[in-house]
């Protein structure tokens, strides 16, 4: 009897953690920290933000559990929070005015195919939001770059028109230099940028919502710094030597951080648990890997974004990135 409880035993090796951490508590977090970003879009988009929340939330609801009920017949997870985040940060990834069919197509594929197929949380190779979005944006051009926006319900006038990376890469393709781009558009300054984007998808309306859900993310110790800051970091010092070597044709640094996708990307995507690195070393080249990305599509692609393939680009990478092995328990590295 001994013998057979012995075989049954599970034995790891030190050290032994214990944490009170749950999928839906950390799920929960998430969407309190998405809850700035998630209020200033409904403020100065108005109904159309909140219909898109609404939207792709449910749908990415309804989607895992009628795939969880009657496809897979497995424990029905919607109540872990998963599926809503997912469903949250594929609505803020999503011009304001895009039809309400939109995000809920995006949503079945961002849960059906990026996260059911591959088994359910835990199991999936790509971010499903971002998976999501990039289906969307490869199907649906015309609707996907549409950045005209309603007027928001509280009197505020709502931006319209290109992105601020839209505005400069067509600049560009004109004939202009970057300065002359900048003194025809005097709304794309850092001040203006930081507080209130002119254009974009919902997340990008304001890069000081985004930071203080980073802030809260740390302080709850959700995520670490290291992705963020070194995709950050990456193309700042990336667009900084290109800005140098050329200022009338490249961006600089303040540009490039505070518009697109780049704070919501690194923070709310990058650092999923599932689709990132395990280890230091990994994260860091998971982050560079981005940011060097990023900064190559923005600069020389065809899309003036480039933030959400970067991210699906290296989520390819993150089985090798895991192989690299950490200094063992208690042994200094040579």
């Amino acid at each position: 009897m001994e013998d057979i409880e012995m075989t049954q035993m599970i034995v790891s090796p030190a050290p032994h953690i214990h944490s009170e951490n749950s999928t839906r508590r950390l799920m929960r977090d998430v969407l309190i920290a998405l809850a700035p970003a998630m209020l200033v879009s409904v403020y100065f988009f108005g109904w159309s933000a909140l219909k898109l929340l609404v939207c792709g939330v449910a749908a990415c609801v309804l989607t895992e559990y009628l795939i969880q009920k009657f496809i897979l017949k497995t424990t029905i997870t919607i109540c872990d929070c998963s599926a809503a985040v997912t469903g949250v940060l594929l609505a803020l990834n999503l011009p304001p005015a895009s039809p309400w069919w939109l995000v809920v197509l995006g949503s079945v594929v961002a849960i059906g195919v990026a996260k059911m197929t591959f088994g359910g949380l835990g199991q999936n190779i790509f971010n499903p939001a971002l998976v999501g979005r990039v289906f969307l944006l490869i199907s649906f051009p015309v609707l996907m770059t549409a950045w005209a926006t309603p007027a928001s319900w509280f009197g505020v006038d709502a931006f319209s028109g290109a992105t601020p990376l839209g505005v400069i890469n067509e600049g560009l393709k004109n004939g202009q230099t970057v300065s002359e781009i900048l003194a025809a558009n005097p709304s794309l300054t850092p001040g203006q940028m930081l507080f209130a984007s002119v254009g974009g998808s919902m997340g990008e309306v304001s890069a000081v919502a985004l930071l203080i859900g980073f802030i809260y993310l740390l302080v709850r110790k959700v995520i670490k710094a290291t992705i963020p800051v070194t995709i950050l970091a990456t193309v700042a010092v990336m667009t900084g030597i290109f800005n140098l070597c050329n200022p009338e044709a490249y961006t600089g640094p303040a540009f490039n951080l505070l518009t697109g996708g780049v704070l919501l990307g690194s923070i709310f995507m990058a650092t999923d648990y599932v689709t990132s690195p395990m280890n230091f070393k990994g994260q860091i080249i998971f982050g560079v890997g981005i940011g060097v990305l990023t900064v190559l599509i923005r600069y020389f692609g065809s899309y003036p974004e480039g933030v959400s393939f970067a991210i699906l680009i290296m989520n390819c990478a993150v089985p090798l990135l895991n192989k690299i092995k950490p200094t063992r328990f208690g042994k200094e590295a040579k």
